[in-house]
């Protein structure tokens, strides 16, 4: 296994150069990239439309096509899934992957070319893999498996010979076949649909394996995590798992949990944050200093940014790469090798560095809190949860926030409704912290508190156990595809999940 771990390793490095080019000519490789989408879209139904042969350089790309979002590219999926093809990309399209966004949202199919499954997907997932190797030489990656926590896939029910599916599954049926070899569990229990069963069997199989890294969304991740505990009638993963080296998340925000994660494995694995959607593999951590994301600038993704302060988004502030600033909230617009054209993906991130240009993931554009001008996103959240839970030894496992209206004389507030995994000892204490926390992060929101002048301090909620997962059984939403909405402007999802746990 050495020796294969040597040979893993090894491949993995030739890809350094390539991820160096386009760090170092950021520009360059995104007109590139531009350039390469337009020519092969050229002769579908949409380049023909756009006159994409007379695109020449991105202000005319801009300038011609306007924003685009799910709803006004759905007829075109459609169209899609029913087996047409050249429609907004070249040939047909086979795969399409079920995105379900927050859990209050219906489901979307977004098409995966196999220009975007392979250029875009697993190309950026084995440059991921590149600078992890690169950072910690003395991986041995390769001497276990890589235990993937993904969905499932079907026929499309309007044509049997397309595919749709949870973005996770996509990619595990698709894999190169000496990469599957390094994966677990097999296809036959990774891809099943029921999720009960599904958890149980992986828990089953895993627990007997040389298991060295691990990948998923957190909040499903911890689950089988402690399923396997709790069978092997163990304390902490490294019991089960001695050789487990890596974590590797995406979905939503780690901080929230990392301190149970900490708790359940130990702090001396790497986490790692990872930006793969259903519309593409966007950017990776690729450093061990910091949870920040490179963005990948050279694998079939052209990248704009809209200014984004919570209430509007206007096509006639975006920008491209080269004129993107620090410390301001971008929605993210994006044109791809699937067929994906300036296309408002609904996530908004923020830049933490130009040279080169890494990226925090700070919420979605409807998912928010900005009732009383507070402007507080999931980033904001997630952070202030997080220091809190850290300073007071609590561990969650979930939480969704909705605010509290003004009636008559009463005054507004943020309601939280928390699962805990480990309570704090003083519920008045925990959410004076948490305001306070909050407070140091968002000044919109602490102009908001200041003398209680428009809001009134925040309140939590306690969860009884399970109260997320029991609303995720009852909407049947259970998957790692699907998450559970932190921030709404609204009260609707919040007083369902408040429901199930009475």
């Amino acid at each position: 296994m050495h020796l294969i771990n040597s040979i893993g390793k090894a491949y993995f490095q030739t890809r350094i150069a390539a991820i160096n080019y386009f760090v170092q000519h950021p520009h360059e490789s995104q007109k590139k990239v531009l350039e390469e989408l337009l020519d092969n879209a050229s002769e579908t139904e949409w380049g023909k439309g756009f006159q994409y042969s007379k695109i020449k350089n991105y202000e005319q790309f801009s300038a011609t096509i306007p924003l685009q979002d799910y709803d006004s590219l759905k007829p075109y999926f459609e169209r899609m899934q029913a087996g047409e093809k050249n429609v907004l990309w070249r040939g047909i399209i086979q795969w399409f992957a079920k995105s379900s966004g927050t859990t209050n949202d219906k489901s979307k199919y977004i098409p995966v070319s196999k220009e975007g499954l392979h250029l875009s997907h697993i190309k950026t997932g084995k440059d991921f893999l590149s600078t992890y190797l690169r950072d910690v030489p003395e991986s041995k990656f390769f001497t276990g498996k890589g235990v993937v926590m993904g969905g499932s896939y079907h026929p499309n029910e309007i044509n049997s010979e397309i595919f749709v599916g949870d973005v996770s599954a996509i990619l595990m049926k698709n894999l190169d076949t000496w990469i599957q070899y390094f994966r677990s569990p097999g296809l036959g229990i990774a891809l099943l649909k029921n999720w009960d069963e599904k958890l149980a069997a992986i828990a089953t199989q895993t627990m007997q394996q040389n298991v060295t890294n691990i990948s998923g969304v957190p909040s499903w991740t911890m689950l089988l995590l402690q399923e396997v505990v709790k069978r092997r009638n163990v304390k902490f993963i490294k019991e089960v798992w001695p050789n487990v080296e890596l974590f590797c998340h995406g979905g939503v925000g780690f901080l929230p949990y990392k301190k149970q994660f900490e708790t359940l494995i130990g702090k001396e694995i790497h986490y790692r944050n990872i930006y793969n959607a259903s519309e593409g593999f966007f950017a990776f951590q690729d450093s061990e200093e910091s949870c920040e994301m490179l963005l990948h600038l050279d694998n079939g993704v052209f990248y704009e940014f809209i200014p984004f302060d919570g209430h509007t988004i206007s096509e006639t502030k975006i920008v491209s790469l080269e004129n993107v600033q620090l410390n301001q909230n971008y929605a993210l617009v994006i044109s791809t090798n699937s067929g994906l054209w300036r296309y408002q993906i609904g996530d908004t991130i923020e830049f933490t560095s130009l040279h080169p240009y890494r990226i925090k993931i700070t919420g979605r554009t409807k998912q928010f809190i900005n009732v009383f001008g507070e402007e507080v996103t999931v980033d904001n959240t997630d952070s202030a949860l997080a220091k809190t839970c850290e300073a007071l030894n609590v561990t969650i496992r979930d939480y969704t926030v909705a605010p509290q209206f003004m009636e008559g004389n009463t005054k507004g507030r943020h309601e939280w409704a928390i699962e805990f995994q480990a309570e704090p000892a003083n519920f008045s204490d925990f959410e004076a912290l948490l305001d306070k926390n909050l407070q140091a992060i968002n000044s919109d929101y602490e102009a908001k508190r200041n003398q209680n002048l428009v809001l009134e301090p925040l309140c939590v909620h306690c969860l009884k156990a399970n109260t997320f997962y029991s609303w995720l059984t009852q909407k049947n939403k259970l998957g790692s595809q699907f998450k559970i909405p932190k921030l709404s402007n609204d009260r609707v999802v919040f007083m369902e999940i408040l429901a199930r746990s009475n």
